[in-house]
């Protein structure tokens, strides 16, 4: 028996799970937004809001925040609803993965990216309010506001710079906006035929065995 490779499989599901996000029906009232748009009080915990030049600082230190938190010892309800946003909103925005989706504020992505960073960071600082040895935590923090102060990363605003977040409230791409977006289009179609090409590479020994054993019976 044929055995698939584990990498090919892996691969073929990420992207199916990316075609199933851009093939995912959404109300056109509110089609950024995955959850329920909360005008009033947040539902869920409510997460600052980042500005750009605050994202790109976080994002470059997204790995780091992650494992301190995966580490983290005593955990509490808390810091598990910060991770589960966190992670819901990194697969809805893709990963992260469309160029552009931090650094540019025209990108469909660029939203999603703020919610997820803005998490991200709120991830961090209840970290720093949790106990345990927090010298890790603290040392990462003041290299994070270091280098926020060092690019002015307040003062480097977008359009999404005064948006709070709730973790009740999942919010997607702009998908309306993706066509007359040239990279987040060229990359998303290059997505496309990759998970077709796995797939097709994935089903073809399958078929291959099954016509082998229809001629050895011949």
């Amino acid at each position: 028996m044929m055995r698939r490779p584990k990498p090919l499989l892996a691969g073929t599901v990420r992207a199916l799970a990316i075609l199933i996000l851009l093939a995912a029906p959404l109300s056109p009232a509110c089609a950024h937004h995955l959850g329920v748009a909360h005008a009033g009080p947040p539902k869920g915990l409510a997460i600052p809001y980042l500005t750009h030049g605050q994202m790109l600082v976080i994002a470059a230190n997204r790995a780091a925040i992650l494992k301190l938190a995966a580490g983290q010892n005593p955990t509490d309800p808390t810091l598990r609803r910060l991770q589960g946003y966190v992670s819901l909103q990194t697969f809805a925005c893709l990963w992260g993965l469309v160029p552009g989706a931090v650094e540019d504020e025209s990108s469909p992505f660029n939203e999603c990216s703020h919610a997820y960073l803005a998490g991200t960071k709120a991830l961090l600082m209840h970290l720093l309010a949790m106990p345990g040895d927090r010298a890790p935590v603290r040392a990462l923090a003041d290299t994070i506001e270091l280098e926020m102060m060092r690019n002015n990363a307040s003062l480097d605003l977008c359009r999404y710079s005064d948006e709070p977040f709730d973790t009740a409230d999942i919010v997607g791409p702009h998908w309306s906006d993706i066509p007359s977006h040239p990279k987040s289009a060229l990359s998303l179609a290059g997505v496309a035929g990759a998970a077709l090409s796995c797939l097709w590479l994935a089903v073809r020994p399958r078929r291959r065995a099954a016509g082998q054993g229809r001629g050895a019976q011949a």
